[in-house]
């Protein structure tokens, strides 16, 4: 159990920034990593069909021996990981939106929070109720920004484009509440952040779930003993269900690091 991976799998390359997180907090842990990239985003998608695309990913890592499942996908964690959790047992399976919540109930100051994700993720109401759970008093303000996971995807992190983009989107957010904390509820997301923050403006905290899902895992595994034994650096491997050669080049930007076209497997599910 000790040497087997972990799993991560996403949409599409939005999820490196999560792989990304926890490769630096566990430098010794070997990752599976797969990218749906021939059906995202989820974000549009019906909850049925989100919930069928998680399963059959997953499925594809199980296959591989993993120890450990990281949702990696805002939309599937708000959707999925119940029939994940079910199918699966006991794989451990941990969701970005858990995390991402109590990031932001722990840094508000006012309670008022605002969440950013795809159609999916807003209209599901997870963060909401994740919120809420942990602090009733907070007040969430949520909105789709759909066309992110496009210019993220494109490589268009802070271009004229994307800042107009963002204003279109937060400015009449921030305007009709006082949000001081605002969740990147979607993992291709943070890669814009300095297009997000210059909207957002200097009194409002952006909140990336990727270092917290980090350390939640690091927590389960030392609890658990389930941590890797080996001294080296553990090993990547990386599979998508399309275009191969875009996710190298675009994902190399997601993950900080070189990824190669022939390093990336194509599956089909």
């Amino acid at each position: 159990m000790h040497n087997l991976p972990i799993g991560v799998f996403d949409s599409g390359i939005g999820g490196l920034t999560v792989l990304r997180a926890l490769r630096q907090a566990l430098p010794r842990e070997s990752f599976l990593y797969l990218g749906d990239t021939a059906r995202l985003p989820y974000g549009t998608k019906t909850p049925a069909s989100v919930v069928r695309y998680a399963l059959q990913s997953t499925a594809v890592l199980c296959q591989q021996g993993i120890k450990l499942l990281v949702v990696a996908c805002n939309t599937a964690s708000a959707v999925a990981l119940p029939s994940l959790r079910a199918a699966y047992a006991p794989l451990p399976v941990i969701g970005v939106v858990e995390s991402g919540a109590k990031a932001a109930c722990m840094v508000s100051r006012s309670g008022h929070i605002g969440v950013i994700g795809t159609e999916g993720t807003v209209r599901g109401g997870s963060y909401e109720r994740e919120i809420i759970a942990r602090r009733p008093s907070a007040q969430v303000h949520a909105q789709a920004c759909q066309l992110f996971v496009a210019l993220a995807e494109e490589g268009w992190f802070d271009t004229p484009v994307t800042r107009a983009t963002a204003e279109a989107y937060l400015r009449p957010l921030l305007s009709r509440a006082p949000v001081d904390t605002l969740v990147l509820g979607c993992t291709h997301f943070p890669v814009l952040r300095e297009a997000i923050a210059a909207v957002a403006g200097p009194g409002v905290t952006l909140v990336d779930s990727a270092q917290t899902v980090a350390q939640h895992v690091v927590h389960i595994l030392e609890n658990q003993g389930f941590a890797a034994m080996e001294s080296k650096e553990g090993d990547l491997v990386f599979f998508a269900t399309e275009g191969p050669e875009r996710f190298a080049r675009v994902g190399s930007l997601f993950f900080g690091a070189t990824i190669r076209p022939e390093d990336v497997t194509l599956v089909d599910l």
